[in-house]
């Protein structure tokens, strides 16, 4: 089951940088990857860092697997409302279904872990999680719950091939976002982690992450 065994680790209390209203949440740009932890759910998807086109970036490889990479991030999302990312995907997976568990796999995802309970009473079902993803068949700005859970709300914020081998950045208010998804004020955040995963559809990908943080603005 893939969807957030995530909770265990927010054991881990790292604190993150900040910037004068910035918090930088992954750094791959400078080679750092401190702070990250892997969480395998069904073989091991390889993240390393890589330089691409000059550029320092993650790069994440999924064949047949599903394993993330997750970093404790406690903050009230109304003073740090927007998360921005850069991504870019080799392609989308054509068996992708979120209707269905054999097709809950993407390409790329960042999610944002909002636990309403702290360690040790963490279970999955109190865990509640916004899943950012590059999909292929679900429509751009559109959401759907996890076949899995509906704690874990899906939202598309890139379809479809057209962009594919492209950065593309990214920005998204997760206060907004939570309170549209689950209709109501969402608790602190427990964590930011990021998976490109092809378990389920038994395909393979490779998915490339630039830096990540969140902002007050």
């Amino acid at each position: 089951m893939k969807t957030f065994c995530f909770c265990v680790m927010l054991l881990l209390a790292l604190p993150v940088t900040s910037f004068s209203g910035e918090l930088v949440v992954g750094k791959f740009s400078a080679s750092d990857l401190s702070g990250w932890t892997d969480e395998i759910f069904k073989g091991k998807t390889s993240y390393a860092i890589v330089t691409e086109n000059n550029r320092t970036v993650l790069k994440a490889h999924s064949d047949k697997a599903a394993s993330g990479l997750i970093r404790k991030v406690k903050l009230d999302p109304r003073e740090y409302p927007i998360l921005r990312w850069s991504w870019k995907v080799e392609h989308t997976l054509k068996k992708e279904d979120i209707k269905i568990k054999k097709g809950d796999d993407f390409a790329a995802r960042v999610y944002v872990v909002f636990p309403k309970t702290a360690f040790p009473k963490l279970f999955l079902w109190k865990v509640r999680a916004i899943n950012y993803v590059w999909s292929s068949r679900m429509p751009k700005d559109t959401s759907a719950p996890s076949p899995y859970t509906k704690n874990n709300m899906i939202v598309a914020v890139e379809s479809g091939d057209e962009k594919a081998g492209q950065w593309v950045m990214e920005e998204r208010n997760i206060y907004e976002d939570y309170r549209k998804l689950f209709g109501e004020e969402p608790p602190k955040t427990g964590a930011i982690a990021i998976m490109s995963d092809t378990d389920d559809t038994q395909d393979e990908v490779t998915a490339w992450y630039g830096d990540i943080t969140l902002s007050d603005k």
